[in-house]
């Protein structure tokens, strides 16, 4: 399945886009007050939304008219996570491009959860920016709490599914001003999430998938997932090591190369640019780049 979630800024409202690509609300089956959160794949929801999907029992999406085609706004496809954790310097190309020594170990940080947005939302470059980069990242959706995992099986099935994500990154605020990571990662806007949230079910190699991003139309990424040093499944289970995921948390596993750090001139981001992203499989995202 392909869950979304649409309408403006705090107000979206949940959905699945059917086999037809129509926007079906599910609101009838879940509430007016339910979500796409943590509660939401905790309490098997997405096992009911798929039953209702087969059968046909989906209203299509209000003010879609006859054809069901999505209208509006798409937000991020999970509510508000509750952690957002990454891993660093996990593709050997970006690696190389960045001079760095391919890690034993994953390196995590950790990224403000108020940094996700909608796919096509306006990303903003912080004030005193002058070296914000882009990142197309899959990223995994954690779907039943992972604590101390004890092989890869176990790991992949705690994933409730998988989005694009858009680990956006202000290098001078990560690198030269001291301290750690998180603080170049973590300003407003800086995590564009979706279109969708793609199950785990249609994604049976997460270690198979192309991303591709360009900037004003130009090709700057183009890479595999098969060249992460650390695959999905060692990922969630190594973590699981040291924290606890819990359903609706977001892991972004990395990046292979062509970010602007690592291209000569590092052509960074500047007001006006457009950005737009995809992941075999996982949808396209499109951003236009504004100033804080």
């Amino acid at each position: 399945m392909k869950l979304l979630r649409v309408g403006p800024p705090g107000e979206e409202r949940p959905a699945v886009l059917d086999d037809a690509g129509r926007t079906r609300d599910l609101r009838s089956l879940l509430g007016q007050t339910a979500d796409i959160d943590g509660d939401f794949f905790a309490s098997g929801l997405a096992a009911r939304v798929a039953h209702a999907l087969r059968r046909d029992e989906l209203p299509l999406f209000d003010g879609d008219g006859a054809t069901g085609a999505l209208r509006g706004r798409v937000g991020p496809p999970v509510a508000r996570p509750g952690k957002v954790v990454c891993i660093g310097l996990n593709y050997s190309d970006h690696a190389e491009e960045t001079g760095a020594t391919p890690p034993s170990e994953p390196i995590i940080f950790m990224k403000a959860p108020n940094t996700v947005v909608g796919p096509d939302d306006e990303v903003l470059i912080p004030r005193g920016s002058v070296k914000t980069d882009w990142e197309v990242e899959l990223a995994v959706v954690i779907g039943s709490t992972a604590r101390y995992l004890g092989s890869h099986d176990e790991a992949l099935a705690c994933v409730a599914g998988y989005a694009i994500s858009n680990d956006v990154s202000e290098r001078e605020f990560q690198l030269e001003r001291g301290g750690q990571w998180d603080k170049g990662k973590s300003c407003e806007t800086f995590n564009p999430l979706g279109p969708w949230l793609v199950t785990a079910d249609e994604v049976p190699d997460p270690q198979n998938l192309g991303l591709r991003l360009w900037v004003n139309g130009e090709v700057r990424q183009n890479g595999g997932t098969k060249n992460m040093i650390f695959g999905v499944a060692e990922v969630v289970r190594y973590l699981s090591q040291f924290m606890v995921l819990e359903p609706g948390d977001v892991i972004n596993t990395g990046t292979p190369a062509g970010v602007a750090m690592g291209m000569p001139g590092q052509p960074y981001l500047r007001a006006g640019d457009v950005v737009e992203l995809e992941i075999d499989g996982l949808g396209r995202q499109r951003q236009t780049v504004g100033q804080a």
